[in-house]
């Protein structure tokens, strides 16, 4: 009898180390998938895999900011210079003031026109923060309508609870030397959003915008920051909000940037970068 217990003996070990063996091998359940974003537009989906699926070999998508909205002001539009009727209309400006509708913007003496420029930047813009899962709204579908009015501008920042609502636009000041860009912001406030978060948002803009190498004025605001009580879309606003003169036009140095698609990039990633900087402060 003990020959036979010591006969089966190393049998129920090999077994016992056989199921040993098996539980370590199992793979365990993947984790579920990260969310993901369309662009422009977040709108976040969790795909949760069952427990017999493979891990996947694909690196996941970085997780998306959430629940950040940047309104992007592209200023002037493409149609205006050809309906003089309803952008000279007077609408509300603020302060009690009224001023046209809009305007059809400048333009660099070789006629390079200031809406195609800030309607490229914009797109630039737009598409690196949805990059980062922030949803972008515009101020205008396209670079060949008329408007919208400042005071309507306006309004789409504020009913999109916008975190932060940039409009872009470029100088063209034919003083002599002019050159450099600076932000413009709301002063005196009219509310609490044009007080410190809209200066907070001039000052990161400033400065990553010099950082990125690019002058600050020498003929408009001070130290690349321009205090206004005259510009409808920031004093109407309720939401963070800034305008940006990117430079001169009629500079041309400046002018020779705006022009290529290489400088209105440098532009673009200059002014996502403070956005991005400022949502995260």
């Amino acid at each position: 009898m003990v020959a036979v217990r010591r006969a089966i003996a190393p049998l129920l070990l090999a077994g016992a180390l056989l199921l040993t063996g098996c539980e370590e091998d199992t793979p365990a359940a993947p984790a579920p998938a990260p969310v993901t974003t369309r662009t422009v537009t977040p709108a976040p989906t969790t795909v949760t895999p069952t427990t017999t699926s493979p891990p996947s070999s694909v690196a996941p998508p970085p997780v998306p900011a959430s629940g950040k909205v940047v309104v992007l002001d592209p200023g002037h539009n493409g149609g205006n210079g050809s309906h003089p009727a309803e952008i000279n209309r007077q609408v509300p400006a603020g302060r009690g003031q009224k001023k046209p509708c809009n305007t059809t913007g400048t333009a660099t003496n070789a006629g390079y026109p200031e809406h195609a420029f800030t309607w490229d930047v914009a797109q630039r813009v737009g598409k690196a923060l949805a990059g980062k899962g922030i949803r972008v709204v515009y101020t205008r579908p396209d670079d060949t309508g008329v408007g919208p009015c400042v005071d309507k501008r306006a309004a789409i920042g504020n009913d999109a609870n916008a975190d932060a609502v940039v409009s872009i636009h470029a100088d063209g000041s034919t003083a002599a030397g002019a050159n450099g860009f600076h932000v413009a912001y709301s002063s005196p406030p009219l509310n609490a959003a044009q007080g410190e978060p809209s200066t907070r948002l001039a000052q990161v803009v400033r400065d990553t915008m010099r950082s990125g190498g690019f002058s600050t004025s020498n003929y408009i605001g001070g130290n690349g920051l321009s205090a206004r009580a005259d510009l409808g879309g920031l004093n109407l606003s309720t939401r963070p909000s800034v305008l940006v003169e990117c430079g001169n036009m009629r500079n041309a140095a400046e002018a020779a940037r705006m022009t290529s698609a290489e400088g209105r990039q440098q532009y673009a990633s200059a002014i996502a970068a403070a956005i991005e900087a400022y949502l995260a402060s």
